[in-house]
């Protein structure tokens, strides 16, 4: 490292840039930032455009090394982790009245779920991560469905997309279709009878009606949400991004989704065990209240045992994307009066614009 990130507060004046405090690893991990080359030669610790473009775990990582010791990032990390609890909270209580609302008119019942196997990610790759899992499932898993949770910041969608990567016919489930499709047959029943759409069309009948009109199958183009009611005969791969994301559907979802948790939940289950029994890999993440519903004995909770990097991952993943899109910006000669390394110069002004 050449003396640029000092001035950023890295080190002390004096302190050698090899003084700067290095980040715990486990001694039996292999090297946590990149993977020695195809000659066999010790991974490089320099910050290339390379590892900035990829926006992966990798660059994360390289930046909370280069980072970790400056007192502005510490703090912007603090910040990141305090907003990303807070708001888990208060999705988790959001999603708890949405469960209780359909025990409530007993769509859903109330009973004890099985526990979640748990995976710390600490001072781990999403590649490791992701073989851990694998290597949890045995090798004789031939297809189900996997359930995995964990608080925001644990890396879910990363380790989904490597699982996607590592498992045999793998697809993901996103309940976001569902909850498009039961808008639009709200919607278009409305506009039908010249009503708002507001809680009040929004009867248990009335939901129980739209979910009568969803049926998922596999159809010639494989499996598919068939909708067929109200004037609407159409599947979600040909529409999910034209009609479903019209303006109609997504102003209304919220209100629909708040009293419609418990029958979009009774569907994915039905839907993901149906793939799961064919032979497909079917992969959910998702917050704890509603997954907890999907019928798996495959069930990981993503952990993170130093809960303080769970702001500074978000930290990273912020001034990351920020330093990426100032190094393609910013003239290189501009850059470099920041600092002689240009990657490392935008790394600077992108923590500086972030704070400011």
């Amino acid at each position: 490292m050449n003396g640029c990130m000092k001035a950023a507060g890295l080190a002390k004046p004096g302190q050698p840039a090899d003084m700067l405090p290095k980040p715990a690893q486990d001694p039996a991990a292999p090297p946590s930032f990149e993977a020695p080359g195809a000659s066999g030669a010790a991974p490089s610790n320099k910050f290339t455009r390379e590892i900035l473009a990829a926006q992966d775990s990798i660059t994360s990582s390289k930046l909370i090394a280069l980072l970790e010791a400056d007192e502005v990032f510490v703090k912007f990390s603090k910040a990141e982790g305090d907003a990303i609890l807070a708001r888990d909270q208060e999705d988790a209580e959001k999603l708890a009245v949405g469960i209780d609302f359909a025990i409530g008119k007993g769509v859903l019942e109330s009973k004890e779920f099985p526990p979640y196997a748990q995976v710390d990610v600490f001072g781990k790759s999403a590649d490791q991560v992701a073989a851990e899992i694998v290597a949890a499932l045995g090798a004789d898993f031939q297809g189900g469905v996997l359930v995995l949770v964990g608080l925001s910041g644990t890396g879910k969608g990363t380790t989904v997309s490597k699982l996607k990567e590592m498992l045999p016919s793998a697809t993901t489930w996103s309940n976001g279709n569902v909850f498009r499709c039961l808008t639009l047959l709200a919607a278009t029943q409305c506009l039908q009878e010249g009503l708002e759409l507001n809680k009040s069309i929004l009867t248990p009948e009335n939901i129980s009606s739209w979910m009568s009109m969803l049926t998922f199958g596999k159809f010639e183009s494989g499996f598919d949400i068939h909708v067929n009611g109200l004037g609407h005969d159409m599947y979600v791969s040909q529409v999910a991004n034209t009609v479903l994301k019209g303006p109609l559907i997504g102003k209304n979802i919220p209100t629909v989704a708040e009293v419609s948790q418990g029958e979009v939940v009774k569907f994915a289950s039905d839907a993901c065990k149906l793939m799961g029994e064919s032979g497909q890999s079917v992969l959910l993440e998702g917050r704890e209240q509603t997954v907890n519903y999907i019928v798996s004995p495959h069930r990981f909770e993503l952990t993170m045992s130093d809960a303080k990097l769970i702001g500074m991952r978000r930290a990273a993943q912020r001034v990351g994307a920020k330093a990426q899109e100032l190094i393609e910006q910013v003239p290189a000669a501009v850059l470099r009066e920041t600092c002689e390394d240009e990657v490392e110069a935008s790394i600077k002004m992108a923590l500086s614009h972030l704070i400011s």
